[in-house]
């Protein structure tokens, strides 16, 4: 078939393209792909089926194009202010050309006919919005998008008389390898943790996904899922907010990268309950597994923005359950459908929308879930430490660690003061001084000299050098404040000595 060739061509000379010499090993990766995709079709088409036909149909799924509107929107205003997705375009080009390859080379060797759509544009947008490999392993990438097809191909049951998908190709093969990267401690791999982080970046973010996943929501009826899993997840958050006073999610109620998945990942109608009650118990439980996954991943010291991925394919296998459940007496009472029969189908999502609106206005208003949510700053995170609160110290050391990584020398040397006197690590502690030392903060400089005669450590102010780090919170860099600007947005979020300054 001639657009097959053409997909494989254009992957082959993608990979030879002038904007890809300062990344060989994604080129290598490219070609490899294009040219393993070639001595596939060359077998299939000169020897499994030769002289055979293969049927072709163009078939545009609804779900599959809004899907790919809907997260092609969210990819390009993310990119707007972290310009690495705008740099990483090549390779999702790369990603779509090799998924549209490999589905129709699968199909044909398989059932012998290929439906083309635009179901591949779900799938790696899916892929790009939780989970990139460095570049010298990006040959993985290709890996997870044949397991996306290989499982939409084989892993099927019958459900309602259909023969269908079990589990969502979307995240099912970020499953896979999110898996096997934990089990052998790979995970410095990819860039999971700057893609979960930075999507935290654009103002409003919150807003922006609420407001995107709605057209899907009053299509596809999904609310309820969506609703039940935020509601969920940021209900605990509150209760562990009062009881003890920290925050178990650091900087939101719902983190940034639980809420996209909420929104625009878990909620595949294919591989979801139909029923409302079902959905209903579909959402509660992704939301309560996240929870419990964020804990337990974090007590195991690996990272935590797997907590959005791992439940889902034990999810996907539960959905018959949930449905057959939802047919009992007791829960239809509290089924729409059962008691609102006059009401057409989209009448009911627009209701069921209205009280995410509302409920989703609710968290908003808290101040708990937005830009504004006390646990992006340092001074919470210092008088929580100071008077002792669940965490509050490793959670202030991860915030001035990061601004350290950043370029701060301010918090270098108060990482490496908690390093010394909180968690007994002098050799990460003289690293912290040492560099920010090497920076000009002459505190540290003498920090790193009293380290090792047991003398008492010296704290220092930042300076507007330091502001532009330590105020973005979890938001982007700071680029276009001056030095009163700084000293007046620091005075505004509770830093001592420097309302006089601004």
């Amino acid at each position: 078939m001639l657009f097959r060739s053409a997909f494989i061509v254009a992957l082959a000379v993608l990979s030879q393209l002038p904007l890809l010499d300062q990344r060989p090993m994604v080129s290598k990766a490219i070609l490899g792909a294009a040219l393993a995709l070639l001595a596939w079709s060359a077998v299939l088409f000169g020897v499994v089926l030769r002289g055979q036909t293969v049927a072709f149909e163009v078939v545009l799924r609804r779900q599959h194009y809004f899907q790919a509107c809907l997260q092609g929107t969210l990819i390009l205003i993310w990119g707007y202010y972290w310009r690495e997705v705008y740099h990483a375009a090549p390779l999702i080009v790369a990603q779509l050309l090799f998924a549209y390859a490999f589905d129709s080379l699968l199909s044909w060797t398989h059932r012998r006919t290929f439906a083309l759509g635009f179901g591949s544009f779900p799938i790696i947008f899916s892929i790009t919005l939780f989970f990139w490999f460095k570049d010298p392993f990006f040959h993985w990438q290709f890996v997870m998008v044949a397991i996306a097809y290989l499982a939409k191909e084989f892993l099927r049951w019958q459900r309602d008389g259909i023969n269908t998908h079990i589990f969502n190709p979307s995240a099912f093969p970020l499953v896979v390898i999110g898996a096997v990267l934990l089990l052998t401690d790979s995970n410095d791999m990819t860039w999971g943790f700057m893609v979960a982080q930075t999507e935290f970046y654009p103002p409003y973010i919150y807003l922006a996904i609420f407001l995107i996943a709605l057209p899907g929501q009053f299509l596809f009826g999904v609310t309820p899922m969506t609703l039940a899993a935020v509601s969920t997840t940021f209900a605990f958050s509150a209760l562990y907010h009062a009881a003890t006073g920290g925050f178990f999610f650091v900087d939101s109620h719902v983190p940034i990268a639980v809420f996209l998945g909420m929104n625009l990942l878990f909620t595949d109608p294919a591989t979801s309950p139909r029923t409302f009650v079902g959905r209903i118990a579909f959402g509660v439980l992704y939301g309560a597994t996240a929870v419990f996954l964020y804990e337990v991943l974090l007590a195991a010291n690996t990272p935590g923005f797997y907590d959005k991925l791992l439940q889902l394919p034990f999810l996907n296998l539960s959905v018959k359950l949930l449905d057959r459940l939802a047919t009992w007496p007791k829960l239809q009472s509290f089924d729409p459908t059962v008691w609102l029969k006059s009401w057409a189908p989209r009448q009911r999502h627009v209701a069921y929308m209205s009280v995410w609106a509302l409920a989703f206005a609710g968290m908003s208003a808290s101040g708990y879930l937005g830009d504004d949510h006390p646990g992006q700053w340092t001074p919470h995170w210092e008088q929580a430490c100071a008077a002792d609160t669940r965490e509050a110290c490793l959670n202030l050391y991860f915030l001035q660690d990061g601004f350290c990584t950043d370029g701060s020398p301010w918090a270098c040397n108060e990482a490496g003061i908690l390093l010394a006197e909180k968690y007994a690590n002098p050799n990460r502690a003289a690293a912290a001084f040492t560099r920010a030392c090497t920076l000009q903060f002459m505190a540290a400089c003498d920090n790193a000299t009293a380290l090792p005669k047991d003398q008492p450590l010296r704290h220092a102010a930042p300076t507007a050098i330091d502001y532009r780090y330590v105020l973005r919170g979890s938001k982007g860099p700071i680029e276009d404040m001056d030095s009163a600007q700084l000293y007046a947005r620091a005075c505004e979020l509770g830093w001592p000595g420097t309302c006089q300054r601004g």
